[in-house]
């Protein structure tokens, strides 16, 4: 077979491009999503327990507690009391907290 004269077809990549300014050209801006966790929380309990600040809890079934947050995690808080058993709080059943003497 003969390899006859065959010309190569490139297309011109300046020509395809459109301009910046384009009106058809749309600007996608990415939404930044934000973060799962601000650590105002984690600071707030933080402080709470290195100063032993005695809080006051109270609960969505209106009931109120006194004591020291010894620990916290994602969805609990261990409440120390004085002169009564210590608790394991759900943090979805406190309404809100304050500090003692406020």
């Amino acid at each position: 077979m003969e390899a006859g004269n065959r010309k190569l077809i490139r297309p011109n990549i300046v020509a395809g491009k459109e301009p910046m300014n384009s009106p058809r050209r749309e600007v996608q801006t990415k939404k930044i999503v934000p973060p799962d966790q601000t650590n105002a929380e984690n600071f707030y309990y933080m402080k709470q327990m290195q100063a032993k600040t005695p809080m006051v809890v109270v609960l969505k079934d209106g009931e109120v507690l006194e004591g020291i947050i010894e620990w916290y995690d994602k969805c609990c808080l261990k409440f120390n009391r004085e002169g009564a058993p210590n608790l394991l709080l759900y943090k979805a059943n406190i309404k809100y907290m304050y500090k003692a003497g406020s």
